[in-house]
């Protein structure tokens, strides 16, 4: 038998992409929190001009109250790094990093819930009662919107019968309160206080906390081979109500702009019911009609940001197959668009990769390397497939220039890409998904499994299909992290 026949096709390894501190070419690191304390944030210089102090307001049980002290404490002050010494820097402080302190709002702003859950409604099952204090909380709170940046929410283990229920998600009806009266939140749960991984902890949160009121850490540095002025947007569906019976499907439209921000979101709602609801539940998907208008509302999303200009290419990416239906929808609504891709990026891929070295004695030609594949590695499978490992070795973005595979578990598995519309080389397709996925501001790890694109579209989608009020706006993504 000849093997080389069964051989798979020759593979090829992409850069790991550079991100941008600034609007000046030079400050590019390939590791965001090294890039941090090399450059700072991206509009931090600009930042301390209309939010010279981060203020910070509080909603907690009165038990939580001196740990969410001791938290912002945490934030305020520098730390060692205890894990991931080979990606992690030391923290330096918040007002070190990002220019501006971390304070407390005034007294108005620090709203004290009861400890006993059963005390914030005089009447209601225990997730009323939670919504109910949690709504009565940010509407007095948005009547003091100018004395606070962020709202530190304590929701402790002890109310934890009341997160969630059928129809109801304590963390989503939170995040549709911030929305409805535009108020970042931070939820805090009792597992942050016993944290013991300190520089970790801080360095989550203070990205987090200085994204949420208006700061941009870091943005893609331009990406070689892709045209100017190229967009994205990432579209994930979610079954309103009981999947088995679910007639609708909620649909949400991420928008980004080439350099990863934006990140402005449509929630729409279907207008076309299902026609086979178990092909609903395998792979949601939209009407001709419904996608021409989720297409053309994303378009109107970009245009507003971009001062009346179109981009020049469009790319577009879910998790599940496009239907022809949905194909139609999208070039209907983005006719004017010169490049539209329609990019599928599966994450349940059952290929796996092992990376070989020379082998040295007893005849062996090749061994498994201690470290896993590189990230970047692509294998074009055909004109329009190609498998990329997102996860994997990415040295480059190591403090100390050794290998660095984070999580360090498991054997890497590779993102599936298959496009359904467009044209170019796979490659430009891989690459950007890799840019993609170190674009989640709500995290301080060097890359999601996913790109951003596809992560946040899914996060949103679940909210919306939880929170009937939600769909028909266009909302900033900081109010949803």
């Amino acid at each position: 038998m000849d093997y080389n026949f069964s051989k798979t096709p020759s593979f090829s390894l992409l850069d790991e992409p550079a991100l941008t501190f600034s609007s000046e070419d030079t400050s590019l690191d390939e590791n965001p929190l090294r890039g941090l304390l090399r450059f700072g944030a991206y509009n931090g210089r600009t930042f301390a001009d209309y939010t010279p102090k981060l203020r910070i307001a509080t909603i907690a049980p009165a038990s939580g109250w001196p740990r969410l002290r001791s938290l912002v404490d945490t934030i305020r002050t520098g730390h060692e790094a205890s894990d991931r010494r080979a990606y992690l820097p030391a923290f330096p402080g918040f007002e070190a990093l990002f220019r501006v302190p971390l304070v407390a709002g005034p007294k108005d702003v620090h709203i004290k819930w009861p400890d006993n859950l059963m005390e914030l409604a005089p009447a209601g099952a225990p997730h009323e009662r939670l919504f109910s204090g949690m709504s009565q909380a940010m509407a007095r709170l948005d009547a003091l919107h100018d004395q606070f940046d962020v709202v530190l929410v304590h929701l402790p283990d002890a109310w934890q019968k009341a997160f969630a229920v059928h129809g109801f998600d304590a963390h989503d009806a939170l995040k549709a309160l911030g929305a409805q009266y535009a108020i970042p939140t931070q939820v805090i749960n009792d597992r942050v206080f016993n944290f013991r991984l300190k520089a970790s902890l801080a360095w989550r949160l203070s990205i987090a906390l200085f994204t949420k009121a208006g700061g941009i850490p870091w943005k893609l540095a331009p990406i070689k081979g892709v045209p100017e002025n190229t967009a994205y947007i990432g579209l994930a569906y979610a079954l309103r109500g009981d999947p088995k019976s679910a007639q609708f499907v909620t649909c949400c439209s991420q928008v980004f702009d080439a350099d990863g921000g934006g990140m402005q979101f449509v929630a729409f709602e279907a207008k076309d019911p299902v026609a086979d609801p178990r092909e609903a539940r395998r792979n949601p998907f939209l009407s001709r009609s419904d996608m021409r208008a989720v297409m053309a509302r994303s378009l109107s999303l970009y245009l507003q940001r971009n001062g009346g200009h179109l981009p020049r290419r469009l790319v577009i990416h879910k998790t599940t197959a496009f239907k022809n239906e949905e194909l139609e929808g999208v070039f209907d609504g983005l006719s004017t668009i010169p490049e539209v891709e329609c990019i599928e990026i599966g994450s349940s891929a059952t290929w796996r990769g092992v990376w070989l070295t020379p082998g040295r004695r007893n005849g062996v030609r090749s061994i498994p390397d201690r470290a896993p594949v590189p990230r970047g590695t692509v294998l074009v499978r055909t004109g329009d497939s190609a498998l990329l490992w997102a996860s994997g070795n990415a040295p480059s973005a190591a403090l100390s220039g050794a290998l660095y595979f984070q999580g360090s578990k498991s054997i890497p598995r590779p993102l599936n890409i298959i496009r359904h519309a467009g044209q170019g080389p796979l490659e430009i397709a891989a690459l950007e998904t890799l840019a993609l996925t170190k674009m989640d501001w709500n995290n301080d790890a060097l890359y999601d499994p996913v790109p951003v694109t596809i992560r946040y579209s899914q996060k949103l989608a679940r909210t919306i299909a939880n929170v009937p009020g939600l769909p028909g706006h266009a909302y900033p993504y900081r109010l949803f992290m």
